[in-house]
């Protein structure tokens, strides 16, 4: 176990008990391209909550695994909360993939053969002694880059005003701000896991760098797939055209995302809390019309 205190104090001045909500969605009314007049950005936004849900499962796996390594009753309580919150995500997203499968998007075997990859990648490989202890700080790791990227996309739905003035649909926009405000409460929890358990900043960088050249190759390949398996007779202008303009609107968050944060979460004093205030993401759960529901 790594010994850490600055860490441990950064951790505890944001103390916040992490909690799976009880949420539900109703999706039956929602169009293939619920961000009207914008197919590529609907795509985007479907890596977010149909194929990353897979590495989210990967990730709750491998804090379960962590939890007895984990001697902080604080952070137990907060890695409990993270894993049920995940667990929440993953069957949230499995209704709004059921609803698209059945109007004409094939995504099945897609999330199929994701899933059937991250667990032949991040799982963990019927390992045993010190390989297996070592190969748990190493997924830590991984996780611990790929949970900040995925809290910085979540403060850029809750901040963004451009998907409602566009009209996206209600519950799909619902959707993505709980999830991620969910990601922006719960973003320091698989750092402040690893730090207990390893805590060393040669394999936190390293990981955080490969976290960051795995999920932008996901994010493009997954993108073009769904694109192409749109069935809609018109996709509208190029998908490159469209890719840019969304990006220039602020309709998807930027890709070059995934380089410009590594320099801050790279840093050695690094800690997620840094990374903006908390408040929107409560008073977002607070209000949820899912949560609520």
């Amino acid at each position: 176990m790594a010994d850490n205190s600055a860490t441990a104090r950064s951790y505890q001045e944001e103390a916040h008990a992490i909690h799976a909500r009880d949420v539900h969605f109703d999706f039956s009314s929602v169009p293939m391209h619920y961000i009207p007049g914008e197919v590529l950005a609907t795509h985007v936004t479907n890596v977010m909550h149909l194929v990353l849900p897979e590495g989210e499962r990967a990730m709750a796996a491998c804090l379960a695994e962590a939890l007895p390594h984990i001697d902080d009753e604080r952070l137990r309580e907060e890695v409990t909360g993270f894993i049920g919150q995940e667990s929440m995500h993953a069957s949230s997203h499995e209704g709004a993939r059921e609803h698209l499968q059945s109007i004409g998007l094939d995504v099945e075997s897609y999330v199929a053969g994701v899933a059937w990859l991250v667990d032949r990648l991040l799982g963990d490989q019927g390992l045993s002694g010190r390989a297996k202890e070592q190969w748990l700080k190493e997924r830590l790791g991984l996780f611990a880059g790929m949970e900040h990227f995925t809290a910085v996309i979540g403060e850029w739905l809750l901040e963004s005003k451009v998907l409602a003035e566009l009209g996206m649909d209600p519950t799909m926009l619902d959707l993505v701000r709980w999830h991620g405000a969910e990601e922006v409460e719960h973003r320091s929890v698989v750092f402040d896991a690893y730090m207990h358990v390893d805590g060393g900043y040669l394999r936190r960088a390293r990981t955080g760098l490969l976290a960051s050249g795995t999920l932008l190759p996901l994010f493009i390949i997954s993108t073009a797939y769904l694109y192409r398996k749109d069935p809609s007779r018109d996709k509208g202008r190029s998908w490159a055209r469209q890719f840019v303009s969304a990006t220039v609107r602020g309709v998807i968050p930027s890709f070059t995302t995934f380089v410009t944060e590594m320099p801050r979460y790279l840093r050695p004093g690094f800690h997620p809390s840094q990374l903006g205030s908390m408040d929107n993401a409560l008073r977002y759960l607070a209000h949820s019309p899912a949560a609520r529901a």
